[in-house]
Parts: C-alpha cells; structure tokens; sequence
C-alpha cells in the first residue's frame, strides 16, 4: 500500500473519530436542559426530629406496701376513670376493723345501761329527797333524833353519787365510743388505701409489678397515658428556634405511618437549651389523637414558621456553588453564565430568590452525567 493512500485512511479515522466524539460524547455532556423561575407562595418550615410522649403521663403506686392480691389491667389496656386496677392484701385489717367495731357496740351498751340505772336512780333520788326534808322539819321540832336524820341525809347523799357514777360511766363510755369510732374510720381508710384506682381515663403503657409481687408505697406498678395530652416531643436546631412559636401549625409523621402525615400544632417551645447537641425542645401536640400509638416512636415534625406570598422561586435543587458563592447557572445565547442570586427564605424543596435573577431567566439544570461548568462555557439545548 502507498504511503500516502496509508495517511489518508488514519486521517479519515481520526477525524471520523472526532466527529463520532463530538456528537456522541462533547455535545451530549454540554447538553442541559432548561427551566424557568417560578412566582408564586413559598411556606418555610422547621424540621425535627423527637419520639411521641404526652403531656400527662401518670406514674400509679399503692398508697400502702404490701403483697398484691390481685391485679386486674395488662399493658395496652384502656382503664375508665375510677377502674379497680389492683388490690392488696389486707391481712389482719378486717379484724381490726371487727374488734374495734365490738368494742364499740360495747361502750354502746354500757351507755345505754348507765342511762338506764340513772332513771331508777333519779326515781329513788326524789323519794329520797322528800325523805330527807321531811325528816329536817321534824328535827327542828324534835320529833326525830338527829340519828335518824343523818341516816336520811346519808341516804341520798348515796344514790347522788350513785348518779354521778353512772354519769361518769355514759361520759366514759361516749368518750370510748368517739375513740373507736375514729380508729375504725383509720381502718377503713387504710383499707380502702390497699385498693387502687384509675385517676383517668386512658392506656396503660406499663405495668411493673405481678399478682403475689410484694411492693412498697413508693414501687411504680402502673403508667397510665391519658391521650387527649398526646404530643411529640421534637429536638430544633438553635440557629432556627427562634422563628418557632406556640400556636403555629405542624405535620407530624410516624415511624409506623411513613406515608401519613398527620396534623399538629406547636404547644410548647423549652426555654432552655441542650448545651451538648446545641438544640432546643418543642412539643408538638395532636391535632386529632391517633387509632393506634406506641410512647418513644419515632416520629418527624416540619412547623409552619411563614409564608411568602409572590415571591420568585427556583427549586433548590438548582442552587450551586462556584469561586465560594451561592448562585445559579443561567443560559444567555449558547453560553453558560454563574449569577450569584440573594436568597430571601427556602425549605427542603424550594428557594425565594429577593436578586440575582430575573422572572424569565433561563436556568441550567445540571445532571451528573453533565459536563462540569464553568463560567462563559459553551452549552447546548
């Protein structure tokens, strides 16, 4: 083969092989495709991320230790206001409460009895009475000697301090009567203290203790959730914290519910910050409490913190950073150009934009099998 035949084949090659390049590789990743500013409503919010609590969660101990002789809830379990949840054994309480009811009954008759023997006594008293005035008189006229007398004196001096004992006795007795009564008023009240009652209505979300368990009156043995006080209790960053505010609106998103977004509004911002992760506790409650929850799920919250109205909108997304500033890459002619833009609010989606930019600029979409841009590069459409 000649030499110059030999030549002419590689440089048809070659420039084969760059037009094959050219269209099939430069002008495909130079090739971006185009979009334009939005105007319209751009709502910013806060993201968090915290597990659900409540707001009420009611820690339930015997108010008296012992052994628990029954135990009626388990976990998971909705108990009414009122509801027996368990009881303990009273051991030797009910006979107590027997014998000082015995005693009792007995001041009782003791009293009823010295009523009784006051009555004969008062009936003897104003037999006695007429006795002595009577032999009084015949002693001033010498009728009855002074023997006589003073046994009649005696005589109801007697059946006075028979009354007087008998009034000691009913006074006694009504003093022993109050005194029992008290003590089984104690009894009672202890007994009834060995019984234990749902505060609220709600769900049980713990139970630490087993019939035959012995416990103390400090020993937890039930947690009850009321649900109407449900909430999320959310961690926010420092730097964003101060644009939350009690009274905004919220989405909430279970662990269990990925694709449910429930609603919610902001209850509570915590005044103090945790100086270790430089974050700030909200606590986002339930709009609607929901069928089915489990306390210490995981859950995600975003808080409505603003809205701008008729703002310019790019996706962010298209927010880039070239020489150290934040910008956009914007098309004029068959060149690429980086517009440095100012930006007014974002969220996870979308960016207003207050400068940079104009409504009808066209914006680069860069892909990642795009050519890397630079500043004045040529592109294509």
């Amino acid at each position: 083969m000649k030499s110059w035949i030999k030549y002419t084949l590689i440089a048809a090659a070659i420039i084969a092989g760059g037009a094959i390049f050219y269209k099939k590789v430069y002008v495909v990743k130079s090739t971006f495709e185009m979009t334009q500013p939005t105007k319209g409503e751009l709502k910013v919010s806060v993201k968090g991320i915290g597990n659900v609590d409540a707001k009420n969660i009611y820690a339930i101990t015997a108010q008296s230790g012992g052994r628990i002789e029954e135990i009626h809830f388990d976990e998971g379990a909705w108990v009414k206001k009122g509801d027996l949840l368990l009881s303990i054994d009273a051991v030797e309480l009910p006979s107590l409460i027997g014998e000082a009811k015995a005693t009792l009954q007995k001041s009782s008759h003791e009293a009823a009895s010295a009523k009784e023997n006051i009555a004969s006594l008062d009936a003897q008293k104003v037999l006695l009475e007429a006795t002595h005035e009577r032999h009084k008189k015949l002693l001033e006229q010498k009728f009855v000697s002074q023997a006589e007398y003073d046994k009649a004196k005696s005589d109801l001096d007697n059946i006075k301090a028979q009354m007087n004992s008998q009034k000691a006795k009913i006074a006694s007795a009504a003093s022993e009567e109050q005194r029992m009564q008290k003590n089984i008023e104690a009894l009672q009240t202890k007994l009834e203290r060995l019984k234990v009652y749902a505060p609220v209505d709600g769900y049980v979300i713990s139970k630490e203790a087993e019939k035959a368990s012995y416990v103390l009156p400090s020993t937890v043995i039930f947690k009850i959730v009321d649900p109407t006080t449900l909430w999320v209790r959310a961690n926010i960053d420092e730097r964003v914290a101060q644009s939350v505010k009690v009274g905004q609106n919220a989405s909430i998103k279970l662990r269990s519910k990925p694709n449910e977004k429930l609603k919610g509004t902001l209850q509570r911002v915590v005044a103090m910050s945790n100086a270790v992760t430089l974050e700030r506790e909200v606590n986002i409650g339930f709009d609607a409490t929901p069928e089915t929850f489990y306390i210490n799920e995981q859950a995600e919250v975003n808080i409505h913190v603003a809205t701008h109205k008729d703002v310019l909108k790019v996706p962010m997304k298209l927010l880039s950073k070239y020489n150290g500033k934040k910008g956009l890459w914007v098309a004029e002619g068959d060149k690429a150009y980086f517009k440095e833009v100012s930006i007014l609010a974002q969220n996870d989606e979308e960016a207003a934009i207050s400068s940079g930019i104009e409504a009808g600029a066209e914006l680069l979409v860069p892909k990642i099998n795009n050519k890397p841009l630079s500043d004045g590069m040529k592109i294509f459409r």
